[in-house]
């Protein structure tokens, strides 16, 4: 795991197709990328099948979380999302890859966003840290994360515009997610697991009409606009199904891209709705 991570934090003694200013620039000409971002792009290519052939897995927030013994993920390969590290075994296992996607600013001010990164940043050990290009200017003028180095995701295409079944390239500008777990899978593909768990993955809150975490928020309490105080849900059944429709089409996307290049994702969720993927036991995981 340490190599792993020392080949990624090192650069500029690898051979690009292009030379690396050159890439820089065509990057940063078509989109208008910040410093910042077009150079995590061409470091995001280094990343290309850094794990090719092995296991991961990826640790949502759900509920159902609390029913499982994360202990046990210690010595595998973890990608954690948003608030993930506030899990209460998070010590015990430490994630390789934390990720955050693109921030919805409303009752999630920038001033928020400021104290939500910086406590991140205190919990998080030696994790690889992927954000949305979005908050790349908020981490610059802020200097947040110092001594971290930011790696970032341009979250701005379509999946219902994308074709291709190849593994979605992050070192270019990728699909907009509705839900992290499905910016987390992108980014796993990309690194080259072969086998994908998804654990905590819950998306039942249409079912339950609430929406709860495997843990207390802290600085984010309070902040989501879809959510009351008490966890019940501030939109109606209209609105929530649009914005499941468009996350279930993101995983059949993912599901389709998988299968095409013969990468098995499985759902280890104890419960939980989402039935786009092969269901196994979490305690299989770990049989002699």
């Amino acid at each position: 795991m340490a190599a792993a991570l020392r080949k990624i934090l090192t650069f500029g003694s690898m051979l690009l197709p292009y030379g690396v200013h050159e890439l820089k620039r065509r990057l940063k000409n078509r989109h208008k990328f910040s410093a910042d971002v077009a150079r995590s792009l061409v470091e995001n290519r280094l990343l290309a099948g850094l794990h090719a052939g092995q296991r991961c897995f990826i640790l949502g927030n759900g509920p159902s979380v609390k029913g499982l013994d994360l202990s046990r993920l210690h010595g595998e390969n973890v990608i954690t999302v948003s608030n993930g590290y506030l899990h209460s075994d998070f010590d015990k296992f430490q994630s390789l890859y934390h990720c955050v996607p693109q921030i919805t600013y409303g009752l999630m001010t920038p001033e928020d966003v400021i104290r939500w990164f910086n406590e991140m940043h205190s919990h998080l050990g030696g994790q690889v840290l992927f954000l949305s290009s979005t908050e790349a200017e908020l981490v610059r003028e802020n200097n947040l994360f110092a001594g971290r180095r930011v790696r970032y995701l341009v979250l701005g295409e379509s999946f219902d515009e994308r074709t291709s079944e190849e593994v979605v390239d992050i070192s270019q500008p990728v699909p907009r997610v509705e839900s992290v777990p499905v910016m987390a899978l992108m980014i796993a593909m990309y690194l080259g697991f072969k086998e994908i768990v998804l654990l905590g993955v819950d998306h039942d809150r249409f079912l339950s009409s609430t929406y709860q975490y495997a843990f207390d928020l802290k600085v984010q309490k309070g902040k989501d606009f879809t959510v009351n105080a008490d966890g019940t849900l501030t939109r109606g059944r209209h609105d929530e199904f649009q914005q499941l429709a468009r996350l279930w089409r993101q995983y059949r996307a993912i599901s389709k891209i998988a299968e095409a290049n013969d990468i098995r994702v499985f759902n280890s969720t104890p419960g939980g709705a989402l039935d786009e993927f092969e269901r196994r036991p979490f305690e299989s995981w770990f049989e002699k």
